[in-house]
């Protein structure tokens, strides 16, 4: 991707880092990283104003962390179940945080919502992989990447915030929800067997198979939801370990879903093959409907977009680089010699190919439910793989800080983000 590509990936960035915290979500490794970065913060920008409304509006409290449906309605009106979603991890994340008295946080989704809710990583878990299995709608997916893996490091809340968020649920409603709470939200509409059902019309045979696939569904999904941490991960190697621990759980998961997938899928004809990929055509319309199409995003993942350079709108990437890793402040607040300093900078770089390998552009879905777990799962495996290097490369970083040192990297999140 060209070098000018920066200048028009950066003028989106400066328009939506209006100050230096949310700048911290962002922006290194090179033109295509700012692209990149750029690209993930301007999807769905109509319903992340949606979700934000619906946040400072107070209209999901925590009462509100239970299980619902966001592909229903809300008082008998069509709702999107991106602003739904939005909305409710939204609440959740910021439940914790500074007492929730803002109304966003740094390490949010494109879309509003959040990949790290308190100590809860990937709060959507199920719900993601039905949708991107069963309709082929992969956008929640697709925006998990950088800027969880950084969250993870660099967590916005301090050990006081996320310890609310395990601590024994009182007599009366909490403002903030218990972690496992949120875990339970993650899955609120259940497997759809009733739209297959309804859509391919199955035969005795058939809907034998289709039982034993929401079966194999649920025990999928309590894999996962066993993975909802009864204890504050309170470091960034245990943050890590969090995501490493879901990602290959969600992994598996998917394994073992597969078989019973694929014995459906093979005891259906082709016309109803047509019908089960038809709820797919469904959903991205009705999803299409309701939203204002961004021809600048998609423009901005074009590898042939050529857009204009301006040496102005290099200089505040650079200056954006900077205030997402302070490479010197860090190295001089904690203290580092050379061989400090020098793992940093690897752990750094390694952080920032991320950009890289878990672009947010979407891509073309695929045809067929067992195709689309296919590669739902190659994500997950590019995404586990991401985090190990990370992971690997913060090991090595701390291997020889003293505890003081350690100490003084944990706090360096929170007080960003105060």
């Amino acid at each position: 991707m060209r070098l000018a590509l920066a200048g028009a990936a950066l003028l989106i960035a400066a328009v939506l880092l209006p100050n230096r915290a949310e700048a911290q979500f962002g922006l290194r490794g090179g033109p295509l990283g700012v692209a990149r970065f750029a690209v993930g913060h301007v999807i769905g920008m109509s319903r992340l104003r949606h979700s934000r409304m619906a946040v400072r509006g107070g209209r999901y409290r925590s009462a509100a962390m239970r299980s619902q449906d966001p592909r229903g309605a809300e008082r008998g009106q069509p709702s999107n179940p991106y602003i739904v979603r939005a909305a409710l991890s939204a609440q959740a994340a910021l439940a914790g945080w500074h007492g929730g008295r803002r109304p966003q946080g740094w390490w949010r989704h494109p879309d509003g919502s959040y990949g790290w809710a308190g100590p809860v990583f990937w709060p959507f878990a199920h719900d993601d992989l039905a949708n991107a299995i069963i309709f082929a709608d992969t956008t929640s997916i697709s925006l998990y990447g950088y800027g969880d893996i950084y969250a993870a490091i660099f967590s916005p809340y301090a050990a006081t915030e996320l310890a609310a968020y395990t601590a024994p649920q009182g007599r009366r409603a909490r403002k903030i929800p218990s972690a496992q709470n949120i875990c339970d939200v993650s899955d609120p509409a259940g497997f759809p067997a009733d739209l297959i059902s309804a859509a391919v019309q199955p035969n005795e045979l058939q809907r034998t198979a289709l039982d034993e696939l929401v079966s194999a569904w649920q025990a999928a999904r309590d894999s996962i939801r066993a993975t909802c941490p009864a204890e504050v991960p309170a470091t960034a190697a245990e943050r890590l370990g969090l995501m490493r621990e879901r990602l290959a759980v969600m992994i598996k998961a998917m394994d073992n879903f597969a078989p019973a997938l694929a014995k459906f899928e093979g005891l259906l004809d082709d016309g109803q093959k047509a019908k089960l990929d038809g709820l797919a055509r469904e959903r991205r319309a009705a999803l299409a409907a309701g939203q204002n199409k961004d021809a600048q995003a998609a423009a901005a993942c074009d590898a042939d977009a050529d857009p204009r350079y301006d040496e102005k709108l290099q200089r505040q990437y650079e200056q954006l680089v900077q205030q997402q890793w302070p490479a010197g402040d860090i190295a001089s607040t904690l203290r580092l010699d050379e061989v400090a300093r020098a793992r940093f900078e690897v752990l750094q770089d390694t952080t920032l190919r991320t950009m890289q390998t878990l672009s947010a552009c979407p891509s073309q879905p695929a045809a067929t439910p067992q195709a689309r777990l296919t590669a739902v799962k190659a994500r997950l495996e590019t995404m586990l793989q991401a985090v190990n290097g990370v992971t690997d490369a913060l090991d090595d970083f701390e291997a020889d800080l003293s505890d003081e040192q350690k100490a003084t990297f944990e706090a360096i999140g929170p007080k960003r983000g105060a």
